[in-house]
């Protein structure tokens, strides 16, 4: 294939094209499977790659060597509301090679390759698939090299103009197919040979297919197909948000949903979504953002509706609100996929009542949420949070009303110096002369990623209140809308400070500066170094800083306020669970527990006098939720200048050898 030799544009082990026509992706991988297995799951679709819909094969040919032609009709979901998904009609050949290798090659059926193009369906724009397939070769120690060879043509030109990189990027095809299909077979394989462990008594397969029933419920949200009941329902006049209504649960509830969900009496389900341009902001930042701090966005209100609808008697529709009941929530993990890319997690959200006529709707609640693209380093990767409301007893056939949200970065190359940047706001410590940033990295306002956000929420509705839940739905969505674009104003690079990230405080010194006060007013208060005293210089000192294995943190030192954290190093955000970004919305007495608080109230005064203190042994909490034990904390007056008169700056605290529970 041109243009496909390994160069600046490869993600690993996979080769993309820039030079030839559609888009193309190769890679080669070895798996602990044998042949015929990886070609059953290979042919398999719909079990690895998500955007495809349904795959029909209308007809199979047997060949002489003992191979097989068959016949293909495969349609795909569009990834955004703003443009029309693509279907395929197309031959595929599987024959096996003397060395017992095994070939699936397939290509569409068009004029050009002489054979029938099939009928146009409603919905779809017909795309072609150019001669793409797998080679799978037999390992002499048992195991299989497959080799993937994926390339397309998207028909680009059918697509509004601002979006067609989406469908230009080779590199969005190799994460979605060609990455997608390895790593699906080597997750197989490891659950195969009991390589891999699971909680909660749940078989890999169940949780699984909860990954992709989660998927596949919010993509037929995104695309609402007429052919499974959808249809569009009036605007209020303003078009940004579109309301679509199903009535007809028996088409649409299928095999991933559940009748129950839509009450007998009549009703059915809305969907109100949107789709927005984004401007220099990461998808993995932005996705992890949402998911850290649903607080931000979410309505402790709504989410009691959409909890309601697995009980026989629904809440009255609620009015959507900035802020609704206060609620915090505890992630806890379900399964991950081999390379960490994608993770299926339970969400409680604990309600919290403040009058006694709130006591009803202060709950707890659950989610079934998946969590998928956050690695800030994947190129071309779609970051997405897919979550559904689910009730106790968590069956394995539980009913699913996925929402949720999906970024997809648009520009295809960002080709100058700073192309392969590490987005982590980790970088932004990175200051001074000792940095190791290329030229073109050196403004942040030269990283002009742009994006497509898509935002689909599902709700279900009883026919008489159908006008009252559009309504919420559609000043929900707005509400939404409005929380995600000042998150993004607020993490995107173009706004980070050469300091402690976007939202430093008013006055707070560089990086450099900070682990310098840090580190002296330690050996003063204490005695000891804490760091090692090689070096002192100020690129070494923040790097020594930086990785420290116990969690070094500083917090705000306020009179008539909570001290809220100001700076943490890797192990400090690794122990609270969060990034830079986030790390000023949590407040030191939130993740402490009552022992610790206490022990730091006695503990103040002394650390006031003296400059420091030490606390014994405790369990803190991470901003997830999760318990996490330390052996010893010390904390010390951090002071922010070299003479005698030095202001109180910060409290720093050290956690030492600490450890989730």
């Amino acid at each position: 294939m041109i243009g496909m030799k390994p160069g600046p544009d490869s993600i690993g082990i996979v080769a993309v094209s820039r030079n030839c026509s559609g888009v193309a992706a190769r890679a080669c991988g070895l798996v602990s499977l044998e042949p015929t297995k990886v070609a059953e799951i290979l042919k398999d679709r719909p079990s690895w790659y998500r955007d495809c819909r349904c795959i029909d094969v209308l007809s199979i040919i047997p060949t002489a060597n003992g191979g097989t032609i068959e016949l293909i009709y495969m349609q795909t979901y569009a990834p955004t509301t703003l443009a029309a998904a693509r279907d395929f009609w197309t031959l595929r050949y599987t024959t096996s090679l003397e060395d017992g290798s095994l070939v699936i090659c397939e290509r569409s059926l068009t004029s050009s390759t002489g054979g029938p193009t099939g009928p146009p369906t409603t919905s779809f724009v017909r795309a072609e698939m150019l001669p793409s397939g797998f080679l799978i070769r037999p390992c002499d120690g048992g195991g299989s090299i497959i080799h993937i060879v994926d390339h397309v043509d998207l028909d680009v030109w059918s697509v509004p103009e601002v979006l067609r990189p989406l469908y230009e990027s080779s590199k969005i095809l190799a994460q979605k197919m060609t990455i997608a299909a390895l790593r699906h077979i080597r997750q197989i394989a490891q659950e195969t040979n009991g390589e891999i462990q699971y909680g909660g008594g749940r078989q890999p397969a169940v949780l699984r297919t909860f990954s992709q029933r989660l998927c596949r419920g919010f993509n037929d949200a995104v695309n609402g197909f007429v052919d499974d009941g959808w249809s569009l329902m009036g605007s209020d006049g303003v078009e940004d948000v579109t309301i679509m209504i199903n009535s007809s649960p028996g088409k649409f509830f299928g095999s991933q949903y559940n009748t129950s969900m839509v009450p007998s009496f009549g009703g059915g389900v809305l969907c109100a979504k949107a789709s927005m341009l984004l401007q220099s902001v990461p998808p993995a930042l932005l996705v992890r953002f949402l998911r850290e701090h649903r607080s931000e966005w979410a309505d402790y209100g709504i989410d009691t509706y959409s909890a309601a609808c697995l009980k026989p008697n629904p809440y009255t529709v609620p009015c959507a609100r900035p802020s609704g009941f206060p609620s915090s929530q505890v992630i806890l993990p379900l399964a991950h996929t081999v390379e960490h890319e994608e993770f299926l997690e339970v969400v409680r959200l604990e309600g919290q009542a403040f009058t006694p006529e709130d006591v009803a709707l202060a709950r707890d609640m659950y989610l079934l949420q998946l969590c998928s693209g956050i690695d800030e380093n994947a190129v071309g990767a779609c970051a997405q949070l897919v979550f559904a409301p689910i009730d106790e007893s968590f069956a394995d056939n539980a009913p699913l009303l996925p929402s949720g949200f999906r970024v997809i970065p648009l520009d295809s190359k960002p080709d100058g110096p700073g192309a392969a940047r590490t987005l982590d706001l980790a970088s932004t410590l990175e200051v001074g002369p000792g940095s190791n940033r290329s030229t073109g990295d050196g403004e942040p306002n030269s990283y002009n990623l742009r994006s497509v956000l898509t935002i689909a929420f599902q709700f279900t509705f009883e026919n008489h209140l159908r006008d009252d839940v559009a309504s919420m739905a559609r000043q929900y969505v707005r509400s939404v809308v409005g929380s995600v674009q000042r998150v993004a104003m607020a993490i995107a690079p173009s706004r980070i400070s050469p300091g402690l990230g976007p939202k430093s405080l008013p006055g707070s010194p560089e990086a450099l500066t900070l682990a310098r006060w840090i580190c002296r007013s330690y050996r003063i208060h204490t005695g000891g170094e804490l760091l090692r005293a090689d070096s002192q210089s100020g690129d070494t000192l923040l790097k020594q800083l930086w990785n420290h294995s116990d969690a070094i943190m500083c917090c705000s030192l306020k009179t008539n306020a909570s001290p809220v954290f100001t700076f943490a190093n890797q192990a400090g955000l690794d122990m609270l669970e969060t990034t830079l970004v986030a790390l000023q919305d949590i407040m030191l007495d939130k993740i402490l527990d009552e022992a610790g608080r206490k022990s730091l109230c006695a503990e103040f005064s002394k650390i006031m006098q003296q400059g420091f203190a030490h606390l014994p042994a405790g369990i803190c909490v991470s901003s997830m939720g999760r318990p996490v034990s330390y052996e010893q904390a010390i904390v010390w007056k951090v002071v922010d200048d070299d003479n005698d008169d030095a202001a109180n700056h910060c409290l720093g605290l050290m956690f030492v050898n600490w450890s989730f529970v």
